[in-house]
């Protein structure tokens, strides 16, 4: 699509030069007003073209192919993250985020182990056993 058909598709005049920001809101406005699922059925394939030509300007008109080039082409750029970023704490500092967790274990056993130790001593003091082999 050439720009000055895009720009005339949007509501601007042939040979203006709109922001990014006007597009935008002149975009939104034209793709509102033609939506298909505002149409009644027998007007929805009429309206399903109109939305894909305002489309097809609104990206020319984003990637500012302007008059120079009559088809857009797109190109996506795949980013790819592993893991945590190093300052929310990432690879670097691994046992840092482990040792909490681990300190928690640890107190939650211990704690555990000492209130049963003090449950057999009241308990070994309440029944004492006559038995030489009982601890």
């Amino acid at each position: 699509m050439k720009g000055n058909e895009a720009r005339e598709l949007l509501g601007f005049p042939p040979n203006s030069r709109p922001t990014p920001s006007q597009v935008k809101v002149a975009y939104k406005r034209k793709v509102w007003e033609s939506h298909p699922d505002r149409f009644p059925l027998h007007e929805k394939s009429h309206a399903e073209s109109k939305f894909k030509l305002i489309s097809e300007a609104y990206s020319c008109l984003q990637a500012g192919t302007g008059e120079e080039s009559s088809v857009h082409v797109a190109t996506y750029t795949r980013v790819v993250r592993k893991g945590v970023p190093r300052a929310y704490g990432g690879r670097s500092n691994r046992a840092l985020v482990k040792a909490p967790f681990f300190l928690l274990i640890l107190g939650t056993v211990s704690l555990g182990g000492l209130n049963a130790s003090r449950a057999y001593q009241r308990e070994k003091q309440a029944y004492p056993s006559h038995n030489p082999f009982l601890p």
